[in-house]
C-alpha cells in the first residue's frame, strides 16, 4: 500500500451564517485515483478550494508529503505540485495550445530573457507525445473541442510537474469514446505515480476509474471505501443518506393525440432527414453521442436555427417557426443543455427568470405589475420545488439542480404543452436527478408531450416510451420501450447498426 501524499485532518470551514465543512478527514495515496462524491452543497468544492489554497480552513490540519502546510494562495500549492482542472477549462481561447500550457512559466532565453519559443513548442510537443494526445502546439484553443481543451488542461497540469491532479466533473460534456480516452490518460498518470482526485456525479465513471471513494454529505465526512467493496446502491446511500429506490420513476400513462410531428428535417452540416412524432403523455427519447445532432434538431424546432428543408406540424396543423417567439406562441418550450448561458440569467433573481417568457402578460400601460409577476413566480417555483432563501435570491447562488428547476418553471409558466429537455440532469447530483425525473414523469402524466435528449443511457432507457438514436446527423435506430436493450442502442449510436 502506498504512503499518503496528502492528508486532511478535522477540516472545518465556517462562512458567515454557513458551516460549509465540519471535521472532514481525507487521505490521498501516491499513485491513487480517489473519487470524491456528494450531492450539490455537500462541501466538495469547498474542500477542493482548501486543498488548492483558494481559501483557508477555519480549523484543521493539512499534511502534504509528510509535512504540515498552510497555503496562503493557489500559487503556493501550484508551486508544490497541486493542480486543479475544473468543469469549465480555465484557458485562453485566442492563444494557442503551447501558450496556454506554459502561461506564467514560459521558458526564457538565458541571455535576452525573452520567451524561448523554440523550447516552448518543443516542450509542448514532448508533453503531448507523453500523453498520446494528437494536438499540435500551434493549434488555437478556440478551434478545439471540449474534450481536447480538457486534454490541454491535463498537459498544463503536468507542465508544472504536478504530483496531485484534481479533476472536477471531467466527463460531464464528453462522449463515451472521449471519456474512454480520458480514462486511459488517467490510468497512465496513475502508473507514473501521479495522484488523482476525481469528482463526478456519474457513478459509472467512478466505478470505471477510481481505486477508492470518499463521500461527503451536508459538509460532513461520511466514509471512505475501497471501490471493490462498495455497490452502486451503497454509494448512492452514502451520498444522499437514504436509498434512492426509484431513480427513474416512469409512470404508465395512456397517450393521447399527436401534439408534434416533424418530417424530413434537414440543416446543412448538422442533421439530415429527421422525422418523428410525439403524443400527449409520451416521453420521446433522443439518444446519441456528443455531436450526433440531437441538440441541433431541438434548436431548429424551437426556431433558434433555421431549417433548410422539412415540415413541422403542431396539433396536426402545418406551422412555420422562424424564431423562439413563434415556437413559444405554438406552445413549444426548450430547456437547454447549457442552462447557465442559454436557460437562465444568472444575475437576475428567481422571479425575473421565471417570468421571462411571459413578461408581456405582466405589463399594463407600460408598467410592470410586479405583484402579479411575483405571484406567478411563487406558484411555479413551488410547483417544481425550488429550494432557495427566497424568490429575490439571484439564480447565480443556486445549486445546479435548482437552476434547472428555475429554467423548467419558466417554461411551465408559459403554458407550453410540448417540452424539449436537453440533458436535463447534466451536472446535478443523484438526489436532484431523481427529483427531476419524477417531475418529468408527472408532466407526461398530465398530458404534456416530452422530448428528452440525453447522453446517459440508463436515463434514456429508464424514462423514455420510445427512443430515437442519432449518429452524425442521421436517425440510425428506433426502439419502443418494450423491446429496448443497451447493446442495440449503443450499436446504433456508434453507427454499427
Amino acid at each position: 500500500m502506498s504512503a499518503n501524499i496528502l492528508e486532511l485532518h478535522k477540516i472545518t470551514k465556517q462562512f458567515p451564517g454557513v458551516l460549509a465543512l465540519k471535521d472532514v478527514d481525507f487521505q490521498l495515496r501516491a499513485g491513487e485515483v480517489h473519487a470524491l462524491v456528494g450531492e450539490n452543497g455537500a462541501g466538495k468544492s469547498t474542500l477542493v478550494k482548501i486543498i488548492t489554497g483558494v481559501i483557508a480552513p477555519t480549523h484543521g490540519e493539512i499534511i502534504y508529503e509528510g509535512h504540515p502546510v498552510a497555503w496562503h494562495n493557489p500559487q503556493e500549492s501550484i508551486s508544490r505540485g497541486i493542480a486543479a482542472i475544473y468543469q469549465d477549462p480555465a484557458i485562453f481561447p485566442d492563444l494557442n495550445v503551447a501558450e496556454n500550457i506554459f502561461m506564467g512559466h514560459q521558458p526564457h532565453s538565458a541571455t535576452t530573457r525573452r520567451i524561448h519559443w523554440r523550447k516552448l513548442y518543443a516542450k509542448t510537443e514532448e508533453l503531448m507525445t507523453s500523453l498520446n494526445i494528437n494536438i499540435k502546439p500551434t493549434d488555437k484553443i478556440r478551434g478545439l473541442s471540449i474534450a481536447e481543451r480538457q486534454l490541454v488542461e491535463i498537459a498544463k497540469a503536468l507542465s508544472i510537474n504536478a504530483k496531485i491532479v484534481i479533476m472536477d466533473e471531467p466527463t460531464s460534456a464528453l462522449s463515451i469514446s472521449e471519456s474512454e480516452e480520458l480514462f486511459d490518460i488517467i490510468r497512465d498518470l496513475k502508473r507514473k505515480g501521479t495522484s488523482i482526485i476525481f469528482i463526478s456525479h456519474r457513478i459509472d465513471d467512478i466505478f470505471t476509474v477510481a481505486d477508492r471513494v470518499t463521500a461527503l454529505r451536508d459538509g460532513q465526512y461520511v466514509g471512505t471505501r475501497e471501490i471493490g467493496q462498495v455497490t452502486r446502491d451503497d454509494l448512492v446511500q452514502m451520498m444522499v443518506g437514504r436509498e434512492v429506490k426509484n431513480l427513474f420513476p416512469k409512470l404508465d400513462v395512456k397517450q393521447g393525440k399527436e401534439l408534434l410531428r416533424v418530417e424530413g428535417l434537414s440543416r446543412k452540416g448538422e442533421f439530415r432527414n429527421v422525422s418523428f412524432q410525439v403524443r400527449e403523455g409520451e416521453i420521446l427519447g433522443l439518444y446519441g453521442l456528443v455531436g450526433a445532432g440531437r441538440t441541433e434538431v431541438a434548436k431548429a424546432i424551437f426556431g433558434m436555427n433555421p431549417l433548410n428543408t422539412g415540415n413541422v406540424f403542431v396539433d396536426g396543423q402545418p406551422v412555420t417557426i422562424r424564431s423562439p417567439r413563434d415556437a413559444i406562441a405554438l406552445g413549444i418550450a426548450y430547456v437547454p443543455e447549457d442552462r447557465d448561458k442559454e436557460g437562465i440569467i444568472l444575475n437576475m433573481d428567481i422571479t425575473a427568470n421565471i417570468s421571462l417568457a411571459i413578461l408581456q402578460e405582466f405589463c399594463k400601460a407600460g408598467w410592470l405589475d410586479t405583484k402579479a409577476e411575483a405571484k406567478t413566480a411563487l406558484e411555479y417555483a413551488q410547483l417544481v420545488e425550488v429550494k432557495a432563501a427566497g424568490l429575490t435570491q439571484k439564480v447565480l447562488g443556486l445549486s445546479g439542480g435548482n437552476k434547472q428547476k428555475v429554467s423548467l418553471a419558466k417554461w411551465l409558466a408559459s403554458k407550453s404543452k410540448i417540452l424539449m429537455f436537453d440533458e436535463p440532469t447534466k451536472g446535478i447530483d443523484v438526489g436532484a436527478k431523481a427529483s427531476v425525473h419524477r417531475f418529468i414523469s408527472e408532466l407526461a402524466a398530465k398530458g404534456f408531450a416530452v422530448i428528452m435528449i440525453s447522453s446517459e443511457l440508463p436515463e434514456i432507457m429508464g424514462m423514455a416510451d420510445r427512443i430515437f438514436v442519432m449518429h452524425e446527423g442521421l436517425v440510425k435506430g428506433y426502439f419502443p420501450r418494450a423491446s429496448v436493450n443497451e447493446q442495440d442502442i449503443l450499436a446504433a449510436a456508434l453507427a454499427d447498426a
